[in-house]
Formats: structure tokens, sequence, C-alpha cells
């Protein structure tokens, strides 16, 4: 195997609050290490184009505490083809590029292990997603701020649910997985939280209003995960049907979930990991995301890590449920 001197970085999917900051600590502790670091704009698109620079630790100087990626991000079709992968491994090619850092999720980290397999590529992924749904790691980078952002917001809108005694419907990120609905509404003292249906198979809407949360009180707060079958709506307009007597409302937090300043303990965590991710390539590893697992830096194959029945912990809905009586 050839000596590895050039790394590429790039980040890809959905933004998460952060990525700025993993984009930091592998900057700076690839030059500590003597490796010359190149940014990749706008992920797999990016590097198929090749839009790169050389980083130095000036352009990474007061990022720390900036949401989103300076690289941008993108989400590229043509790189799920054979002929875009190409494209991409002839611009490593051309840029001497001798390994890859991606920062993403589920998409990003599937990319990265076909490109890797493919080309027998040095990738190595970081776990850069809001829905904390990664195989292998404890939490994923940008998942604590958006925990915090929904808990603010719903704080919010439970003034307005008291006020006007409604039921409010609050819908967050999360696709496939309630990672933040459930524990959401456990931070925000909501009174159901209704999750992906692989968690559960019971009727969730029925299970919250047989419990007959009204009884003892005014107002309700439901954290529902984005689904494009069973989303908020869909649930705010059974109640209309099924209990006409409530009087309910939707919010949709949508993308303001993505941004903002990083939390603590998401720079923490990006910066751990975004020096881990440059010791793993010193260490000649290859296809392996860097994970966090009580609070050490965990290598995990990338055939593990995108796994989709990463461990939900369904107690946590009867925690919720005794507390919100």
């Amino acid at each position: 195997m050839s000596k590895i001197k050039t790394i590429g970085l790039l980040t890809s999917g959905g933004d998460a609050p952060g990525m700025n900051a993993a984009i930091r600590a592998v900057t700076r502790a690839g030059i500590y290490n003597d490796f010359t670091v190149k940014g990749i704009y706008r992920g797999y698109e990016g590097l198929i184009n090749g839009e790169m620079k050389t980083l130095t630790t000036e352009d990474v100087s007061g990022i720390i505490n900036r949401g989103g990626t300076i690289l941008k991000t993108a989400r590229s079709m043509e790189f799920m083809t054979p002929e875009g992968m190409q494209k991409a491994y002839e611009t490593c090619k051309r840029e001497e590029i001798d390994a890859l850092i991606v920062i993403g999720g589920n998409g990003s980290l599937t990319g990265a292990r076909d490109f890797g397999m493919e080309f027998d590529f040095p990738v190595i992924g970081l776990p850069g997603t809001i829905d904390n749904d990664l195989y292998g790691t404890d939490a994923t980078i940008g998942y604590d701020t958006t925990m915090n952002t929904i808990m603010e917001c719903v704080d919010r809108i439970r003034d307005t649910a008291n006020s006007h005694e409604r039921i409010f419907f609050v819908e967050v990120m999360g696709r496939d997985a309630g990672y933040l609905a459930m524990n959401a509404a456990l931070a925000c003292g909501a009174e159901a939280a209704i999750v992906p249906e692989e968690v559960t198979n019971e009727d969730q809407l029925a299970e919250f209003m047989k419990r007959g949360i009204r009884k003892s009180k005014k107002s309700c707060i439901v954290i529902v995960s984005e689904s494009q079958k069973c989303g908020a709506m869909y649930y705010a307009e059974r109640v209309k049907k099924e209990f006409p007597g409530f009087d309910v409302r939707v919010s949709i937090l949508g993308h303001l979930q993505r941004g903002g300043t990083p939390s603590a303990r998401d720079r923490v965590l990006a910066s751990v990991l975004g020096v881990a991710a440059i010791e793993a390539i010193k260490m000649g590893q290859r296809n392996m995301m860097i994970g966090i697992h009580h609070n050490d830096a965990a290598l995990v194959p990338f055939t593990e890590a995108i796994r989709t029945d990463k461990f939900f912990d369904k107690r946590l809905l009867e925690v919720l449920n005794e507390l919100s009586i």
C-alpha cells in the first residue's frame, strides 16, 4: 500500500450542526500529522467535478461555532451510477488524493462504502446527521443541537397550547428513526410521542387518546416523527374525525431543526471524531466509520454502520406514558 499524503474531505447529504467543527478537527489534525487536506465542495457532486482547495489552519479558524458546512453539501444522483463513481475516482487520481474522509448520514456513508469497495480506496466516515440513526455510535454529530432546538420550539408552543387549551401535534425530523421524537418528548414534558411504525405495532394515536389525557390536562403536546404516510397532519385529521370535540393544531418544525449554533456536546463530539479519523488513516484503516461508544472513539465497519436496526429503547415510551399523567 502506497503511503497516504493527501486526504480529501467532504460533507454530504443533509447538513447537521457540528459539521464545521468536524471539518476544523480533520483539517488541523491532518496538518499536525503532516497530511495535506483538500476540502471538496458540494459533496460527491464536487468530487466528480473537481471542486476543491487545499485547506489551511486559517481556513478553518473561527468556524467551530457556525452551523451548516463551509464545504457546502449536495445530494448527487450521478455519484450513484458506475460512471459517476468512475469520474470521482479519476478526480482523486488527478488531484493526488490518497484517501477520503466523508462526513454525513446513512446515504452518504453508503456511497462511501461503495466507492471504497469499488476502487479499493481508503475511505473513513464520520456520522454527521441529526437523525442519530447510524448503528455503532451512541450519538451522531448534530443530534444534540437539534434536540435542543426542538426543545426550545416546543417550550414556546406549549405557551399557546395552554392559553387556548389545544392539542398540538408537533412534527420533527427523523425519517424512519424515532430517536428525535422520543427523546424530545421526554425533554419537553410532552404528553405523547408517535414514532415510526417499525418500532411499535400499536395504534399509537388510539393508545394516547384512550389514556384519557384530557381528564387531568387542558392542553396536550404530541411529538410526531415525520412521515410521508403518517405525519402530524395525518394524526391531526384523525383526531378531528374521530374526536371532533377537541381543538387541534399542527406545527411542522421542518428545516428549522437543521440550523443554528452547535451545542458544546456536538462541538466536542465532532472534534474527538475528527482527530480519530486522522488516527484511523494513519493506522491504515479503510471502509470504517468513526463512532462514539461509552465516550471513546470506536471503529465501525460501514456495512455495520448503515444497518437499519439500530437499537431503539421501547422502555422510553413507558417512561413517557408514566410521566404524562
